[in-house]
């Protein structure tokens, strides 16, 4: 059976009346800003995320962009001319990442519905995106919101996949490579279905023009194979549970008859040991979306699922498919369960032995709400027995410290420091006591631009009409 991983508390506050202009909101005390992009945080509490250390009573300068100044609120002072925005009592942390996120497809969809995705995103505090399944209009589309002409979190692109199909010989994915890094994507997707052969050629081509690669981890290539040959980020910790299986138990997933509870038996402890060693090693970064997983396979009740709150941010059609796709029949509730439980297990072995977790959630698909998924993927990441701070820290510092590595650009983001971007979340209660209190908003910051609790909640009440019925 489907668990409800939220609690109550977090349910109410997905719902629409949460956000509701009406509900009274704390106050924030602004003056105008005399000089455009200068901004200040007072009194308030940061989470730095270089450790699980709160420091009260902090100023925090925001000028053009990028954090200017961190310090004591009775030793720094404010700059004339700033917007203050009030932190009395509130606490200012990074904004949150998602790093196996899709926007529309296609050569040109409809515009709205690529910024209704890029604001649901912002909505939940979501600076960061990284997307999974790239179109030539997002290379643009990226630019565009760097420079703040359209309102959205960070974008770093991945190319349209490598996959069986796009790429049935070497050449053909040497193609694509050197056409996709002339093209500006910031790395490769890989689907399912490529050749061991194919696979080292690519790589081959790929580190000559620079150009990382990750997502999926095809059958003939394994993940030992994937791992040593420096593959990026492992995404939904795909082969995860087939490198430590019994070779007779591969054996039977191969014919056919055998399902998710046979996978999970007989685990080789020796190698999960082993494998979590070598992602370690060769500094490969895990995106587990745990709880698309679950969805997938638990076979959640959809009318249940379409029951939930964020469901009124989605159009009928995308609630309509995904009450089609939801499914079953991989194994009695015991064998899922146990399934299930072996991802956690990993996840949590991964994250006790330092390995670089980065948040994702595989949005939009089934049930997952972009933004609002992301949420839930965390407390499904807390059932695994990850620290709230474990958990935060793979949505911000470990995320600027992927992009500085593997995609070699700046990762001047995901603490508060001076000379950071300025990619922020005011709360009105600290995330580290209860992550449910990421929903305690007063506003979101993004590259210096500030989106307020009355901004969010005129945006997702017009997103709600828009898709009412």
């Amino acid at each position: 059976m489907m668990k409800t991983w939220l609690p109550a508390t977090l349910a109410a506050a997905m719902s629409l009346t949460a956000f509701a202009p009406g509900r009274a909101q704390p106050p924030v005390d602004t003056t105008p800003a005399a000089i455009p992009g200068l901004t200040a945080f007072s009194g308030v509490s940061t989470l730095p995320m270089t450790s699980d250390e709160v420091l009260p009573g902090q100023t925090v300068v925001v000028r053009d962009g990028v954090i200017l100044a961190v310090g004591a609120a009775d030793a720094l002072e404010i700059p004339p001319g700033a917007n203050v925005i009030d932190g009395s009592g509130r606490f200012l942390m990074p904004g949150l990442a998602e790093m196996h996120a899709h926007v529309p497809p296609g050569a040109d969809p409809p515009r709205d519905e690529v910024e209704d995705i890029l604001f649901l995103y912002i909505a939940n505090g979501i600076t960061t995106i990284r997307g999974m399944l790239g179109s030539a209009y997002q290379i643009p589309l990226a630019g565009e919101i760097e420079r703040g002409e359209v309102l959205g979190p960070n974008f770093y692109v991945g190319a349209p996949s490598i996959n069986g199909r796009s790429a049935p010989a070497p050449e053909a994915a040497e193609r694509l490579v050197r056409a996709h890094a002339e093209a500006g994507y910031h790395l490769q997707k890989i689907h399912p279905g490529v050749s061991r052969e194919t696979w080292d050629h690519m790589v081959g081509v790929a580190r000559e023009v620079g150009l990382t690669w990750a997502g999926h981890v095809p059958a003939d290539v394994g993940l030992v194979h994937a791992i040593e040959t420096g593959m990026s980020t492992v995404d939904h910790l795909d082969g995860y549970v087939q490198a430590i299986a019994p070779e007779g138990v591969l054996a039977q997933v191969g014919a056919g008859p055998i399902r998710l509870g046979g996978l999970a038996n007989g685990v080789d402890e020796a190698g999960l040991e082993e494998i979590v060693r070598l992602t370690i090693e060769h500094d490969v970064y895990v995106v587990p979306t745990m709880y698309l997983w679950e969805n997938l396979y638990g076979a959640p009740n959809p009318d249940e699922m379409l029951r939930q709150p964020e469901m009124r941010y989605v159009s009928a059609r995308t609630r309509e498919g995904w009450r089609r796709r939801a499914g079953g029949g991989w194994g009695t509730p015991e064998d899922v369960e146990r399934y299930l439980g072996l991802r956690r297990r990993i996840l949590r072995m991964l994250s006790d032995a330092g390995a670089g977790i980065l948040m994702g959630t595989d949005s939009p698909q089934l049930f997952n709400v972009p933004g609002f998924a992301l949420h839930r993927e965390l407390q499904v990441m807390a059932e695994a027995g990850m620290s709230n701070y474990e958990i935060l820290k793979s949505g911000t510092v470990t995320v600027g410290e992927y992009v500085a590595s593997h995609l070699g650009l700046d990762g001047d983001f995901g603490t508060i420091a001076p000379g950071r971007r300025a990619d922020l979340v005011l709360l009105g209660s600290n995330p580290l006591d209860d992550l449910v209190n990421l929903f305690d908003r007063v506003g979101v910051m993004v590259r210096g631009r500030w989106v307020s609790r009355a901004e969010i909640d005129a945006g997702l009440e017009a997103l709600a009409a828009k898709h009412a019925g």
